[in-house]
């Protein structure tokens, strides 16, 4: 297989069938019965109730209403804890909502995953109850979830529910929200305040590091929401690197980084020893394309024309993943990437590890696919 100067990867597998891979018992935290109840506090329970912390510098509405709380504008960085409810019947990889095609026209947290209550916290109190949460964990771990573009306060309160009970993490799990317009014609505002916001993020990693007593970060960010986490995490390489040691996965799912400029520039200097990077990208993802084509250059998460591949970075060709019609949200919408992210945190494992990839592409052009069941 032939590869450019760049390490863009001719794609071949474009064309792979949209099909899950089988899914083991032991490995997957969704796929028995008991992992769809836990945590419901009793057994007749209709719904299960997570709480995560977050972090946001999206501005007041005014409205305390929890779904809006935070606006699409520029604020000032506060944090706060929300519930958000985890329905009985609840499928890994889904993200209920009310649908009209079932005459659904109201959240209901018996069937939907739905943001039951906001409650700020002040720095102090807020970092006293984080680091509470993160030493009843085993391995003093937290989870960060970054959204991507297009993207409330809500959806993204609502996905890192979600993701936390279908990992089945054991630990404290953290929203950091930023000012995402929440619509499509917003994009180029969006791109814009991700690099606005990555120095509240790089506080709040370091505040996550230094003041919770967190020993392990995961994080994962999807998207515009990939240029803040890398900027971040840069800095942190190079002015702290105590709290960048603490970091020990970096999840970038669809990130809508040029490419070649990730691999010159950004790969590099975020890479860190004893610490894994793995990207996700798929050639069914119809944003990808359509930033593609607004750019003019390949994005680090559109395999459609090319996989990205980068010294220190673990590139998963997720086209095989099931998932919607445009194809964005397959981090958290299919079982299989969910599953796969699951081996990463829970298990440390790289790839050549996880028994639903395979590889693809040599030597140092090598990445990796997922394969379907009886392939």
């Amino acid at each position: 297989m032939a590869v450019c100067a760049l390490a863009l990867v001719t794609g071949c597998a474009a064309n792979k069938t949209a099909e899950e891979p089988r899914i083991a018992a032991d490995a997957a935290p969704g796929s028995a019965d008991v992992a769809r109840t836990r945590d419901f506090g009793t057994d007749d329970a209709p719904f299960a109730t997570v709480k995560v912390f977050y972090a946001t510098d999206r501005a007041k509405t005014g409205d305390q209403a929890p779904n809006d709380r935070y606006g699409p504008g520029r604020g000032k960085l506060v944090f706060g804890v929300a519930d958000i409810s985890i329905p009985r019947d609840h499928r890994m990889g889904t993200l209920e909502g009310p649908a009209i095609s079932k005459l659904e026209f109201r959240e209901d947290p018996e069937r939907h995953v739905v943001l039951l209550a906001v409650a700020e916290r002040d720095r102090t109190s807020f970092f006293r109850e984080l680091g509470g949460r993160i030493a009843a964990s085993p391995k003093r771990n937290a989870l960060v979830f970054i959204h991507g573009y297009n993207i409330t306060f809500a959806e993204a309160a609502r996905r890192t529910a979600q993701l936390t009970y279908d990992l089945a993490f054991d630990g404290a799990p953290l929203f950091y929200s930023w000012p995402s317009q929440g619509n499509v014609p917003g994009y180029v505002i969006d791109a814009n305040n991700t690099d606005w916001t990555a120095t509240h993020l790089k506080d709040v990693l370091i505040g996550m590091a230094e003041r919770s007593g967190a020993d392990n970060i995961y994080v994962i960010a999807h998207s515009l929401g990939t240029h803040a986490l890398v900027e971040a995490v840069e800095d942190l390489g190079r002015e702290r690197p105590s709290v960048r040691a603490k970091i020990r996965e970096v999840i970038l799912a669809a990130p809508d980084i040029d490419a070649e400029i990730f691999v010159r520039d950004i790969a590099p200097r975020i890479a860190a020893e004893g610490s894994g990077i793995t990207l996700y990208a798929s050639a069914n993802d119809k944003a990808m394309i359509a930033s593609r084509n607004l750019h003019g250059y390949p994005r680090a998460g559109d395999s459609s024309r090319g996989i990205l591949v980068a010294r220190g970075v673990d590139t998963i060709d997720a086209s095989g993943a099931g998932t919607d019609f445009v194809g964005h949200a397959y981090y958290g919408d299919s079982a299989s990437i969910i599953s796969d992210m699951f081996e990463i945190i829970h298990h440390g494992k790289r790839p050549a590890a996880r028994q639903w990839l395979q590889p693809a592409g040599e030597g140092s052009a090598r990445y990796w696919l997922f394969r379907g069941p009886g392939s």
